[in-house]
Formats: C-alpha cells, structure tokens, sequence
C-alpha cells in the first residue's frame, strides 16, 4: 500500500494494529532489513530463495516481541527504482520474512520501504526520517520511546532527524562504517554486536538506551 506522507511517497505493508492507548505506551522499535535481520548481498535481495536471515535474529525479534515491544521494519530497496525488480517481488519477499518470523514467535507491525535511488531527492530514503516519520503518525508512535537499529550511519541519521534513539549493530555493514569512523561515530551511538545484543540491550538496559546522544551525527559522512 503506497501512503503519501509530508510530500514523499514510501510503501507500507500493515500486519498489526493496536489500540491509540496501547500504542503511546509501548517501546517501538525500527529496524533495517539488510544487514540487520537478513545477509547482505552485494547484489541485492532480489527473491526470496537468496534472502537468508542472520543467526540470532529470528529469536531475537521473537524476545523482543514477547517482551511487548512493537516491531516495525523499515528499509531502502532502490532495486525497485532502479528497475531491478518490481514491486511485486520486494512484497512477496517481505511477506514470507513475515511469515518466518511469526512461525518463529516474533511479531511485525508493519514494513515499510524507500523504493527511489538515492538522485531521486525524496524525502524517505534514510538518512531522511521519512519512514519513522510517517510509520509513527499512522501507529501512533512516541519516538521519544523509539528505537532505530540499523547497521549503517544513515540508519543513526534517520533515526537522529526523527527524534529517536539509535543503535549500531556490526553484523551487515556495521563493522566497515564503524572502522571508517572508529572515534566518532563509537562516541555517537551504542555499538552491539547483532541484533540479538541489541534486543538484550532494550529489554535490560533501557535507560542507557534512551540516554541523550553523546555527541551530533550531522558532521559524519560515511556512505551507505
């Protein structure tokens, strides 16, 4: 389902919905596909058959939902823009992770994904926070309460522009852009190793999480 929000235009599959009430009281939680819950590909996830989950995440996203927090997927698939595949094919691939994941005990409340090329100047390619902007106005999200996990800068620079909290994790491309920027960007964020150390950190440290950010991130130049 393609939803307009503040002039940009992202694709948004609803899984879950959950009373206005419920929702500003709950911890959400945004986080990447690529490199994150599934292995990278350095040329793309372009079906189903080549999407692989990394280790750890399938139970990772199971705890943190058992745990109450609510899980919202949110990714770059340029692909489509650049005509690699269709639509149809990023859907299917999204609707089978789900389906994995459910089987598995986690929940998602919805995905929602950038299709433009990065010359396409809208306004939910991360590191613009269009994505959380608009996922947290039609589920009634707090990013006060929020967290990005993402295994590149332009995760923590969504996440930053958005007003949530950020965490880098070194699965994916976390290790390179950490080791290109070894001082500041390690001063700007928490660092865990997958998303599985990024869930133990929500779930038992939340207070660390949600602490005010350590040092700016508009100055870092890494690129995704």
């Amino acid at each position: 389902m393609a939803l307009p929000t503040i002039g940009i235009r992202m694709v948004i599959h609803e899984q879950h919905r959950v009373s206005s009430v419920e929702a500003r009281s709950r911890v959400a939680v945004f986080i990447d596909r690529d490199g994150v819950i599934n292995e990278n590909r350095a040329d793309h996830v372009k079906s189903w058959a080549e999407f692989r989950f990394i280790a750890g995440a399938l139970e990772a996203l199971a705890r943190l939902s058992r745990a109450g927090v609510r899980v919202f997927v949110v990714s770059n698939q340029a692909i489509v823009g650049r005509g690699i595949v269709p639509a149809e094919t990023v859907d299917a691939i999204h609707q089978a992770m789900i389906s994995e994941i459910e089987q598995a005990g986690g929940h998602i409340e919805a995905v929602a994904y950038c299709p433009h090329q990065t010359d396409d100047a809208c306004g939910c390619r991360k590191p613009h926070p269009g994505l959380l902007l608009g996922l947290a106005r039609a589920h009634g999200i707090d990013l006060r309460h929020a967290l990005m996990i993402g295994d590149a800068l332009t995760d923590m620079q969504a996440a930053e522009a958005a007003g949530c909290a950020g965490v880098l994790v070194l699965t994916g491309r976390g290790s390179e852009q950490l080791a290109r920027a070894p001082f500041g960007l390690a001063a700007a964020v928490a660092v865990v190793a997958d998303l599985g150390s990024a869930a133990d950190l929500l779930l038992n440290e939340r207070e660390r999480v949600f602490q005010a950010r350590r040092a700016p991130l508009n100055h870092f130049s890494i690129s995704r």
